[in-house]
């Protein structure tokens, strides 16, 4: 299914869990192989949920059974991993629904329609979320572009440096024949990642005055990381645009997404809005994305109303990227300099704690992935990636 370089895991800065079958025993067998940091996941944001949305325990079950009937409309196979997961784990349906639906209860309204009141001190639901302030960037080259001629992916993931302790690297073969390695918060099925087809997926925070759960009863949408998920079970760039696409959406979200293939291969940045999507392409071999709406839907970003460094990130990206993509001589070598980059620090595309920052808003890169789509190469380094190599796995065809 997956190997490493030096043929063990051991040296890896998160653990792989390895499953295989149906996606119910897939998704059972990931709980119960991560029932542990699954259980510190969830009390992470089980007191987030409580502190910055006023989500006591029933709300949150109830909010996670309404995100599981939505999914299991759209996304059945999602659904079926999810189902599975809270079993093998021994926790509530409606938690693990929940945890995966954490951007639309964190940062959005609460099911009953009204913006949470927080019981806590930072902030309220409409608050700056960690990752649209100073918050995720990434990078895409075509194979025209690079140096060895094989489409690259790659970002810093940005987040509060808690969420370290509750990370996994989930590796699942279905009975299809479709292998999928993805970087996880525990209990979730998917954030960046790669897929034996040479699919692979980049994601980026974004916000928009839509953003926010149904006052009137009206059904949730599909949570962001269904849709990552469900982008990562398609055997096709096409197949994961239709899939990011399908029902309604309740928080906005950016996807870089790519696929290995001839004359280089294929890339496209999806920005999706609730109810809207727009769309970039490269431009001289190279696509990059941070926190803001780049394709002009017609929404109000709010990303104006708060600043920061996404504001500058992406292009700052691209033009470190431009020397070596003009002449078609892109590495991971690279990227990997690109994601330690410093300027305007701590706030810089390496993103590193402020500690002027209140102990419950600092965030900093956890994380940061290299994904090489033709060799089927997932590269991880842990954050600030600055101070850090990458480790590599490769699946197997």
């Amino acid at each position: 299914m997956i190997s490493a370089d030096d043929g063990t895991f051991a040296h890896l800065p998160v653990p792989v869990i390895r499953v295989e079958g149906t996606p119910e025993r897939c998704g059972f067998d990931y709980g119960i192989a991560a029932r542990q940091p699954i259980a510190t996941n969830l009390d992470l944001y089980l007191r987030r949920f409580r502190v910055e949305a006023g989500l006591d325990l029933a709300a949150v079950r109830a909010a996670g059974e309404a995100f599981r009937r939505t999914t299991a409309t759209h996304h059945p196979r999602v659904a079926q991993m999810l189902d599975g997961v809270a079993e093998g784990a021994g926790v509530g349906v409606g938690e693990i629904y929940a945890l995966n639906a954490r951007t639309e209860l964190l940062f959005g309204a609460t099911p009953t329609g009204a913006l949470a009141t927080p019981t806590g001190g930072h902030g309220s639901a409409a608050t700056v979320p960690d990752g649209r302030d100073g918050g995720c960037t990434a990078a895409g080259v075509l194979g025209t572009h690079t140096a060895s001629g094989n489409l690259l992916l790659g970002q810093n993931w940005d987040w509060h440096p808690d969420q370290r302790e509750a990370m996994v690297l989930l590796a699942t073969r279905d009975e299809r024949g479709l292998t999928v390695l993805a970087l996880a918060e525990a209990g979730m099925l998917a954030k960046t990642g790669l897929n034996s087809a040479g699919v692979g997926v980049c994601v980026n925070m974004l916000g928009c005055d839509r953003d926010g759960l149904p006052a009137d009863g009206t059904p949730p949408g599909v949570p962001y990381h269904v849709l990552l998920r469900a982008a990562l079970e398609a055997d096709s760039l096409a197949g994961a645009l239709k899939a990011a696409c399908r029902g309604s959406r309740n928080s906005s979200i950016n996807l870089l997404l790519g696929q290995a293939g001839e004359a280089g291969g294929e890339l496209i940045d999806l920005e999706l809005v609730p109810g809207d999507a727009g769309w970039l392409h490269p431009v001289d071999g190279v696509l990059t994305h941070a926190n803001h709406l780049e394709s002009r839907l017609p929404v109000h970003d709010t990303m104006k109303d708060y600043g920061g460094s996404s504001m500058f990130r992406s292009a700052r990206a691209r033009r470190l990227l431009d020397p070596a993509a003009q002449a078609r001589k892109v590495t991971e070598s690279d990227l990997a300099d690109l994601f330690g980059d410093h300027a305007s620090f701590p706030h810089a595309i390496c993103r590193h704690v402020d500690e002027r920052d209140a102990l419950a808003d600092r965030s900093e890169t956890v994380f940061s992935v290299l994904l090489d789509l033709d060799d089927l190469r997932f590269g991880i380094a842990s954050g600030p990636p600055c101070g850090h190599e990458y480790d590599w796995l490769v699946l197997a065809r």
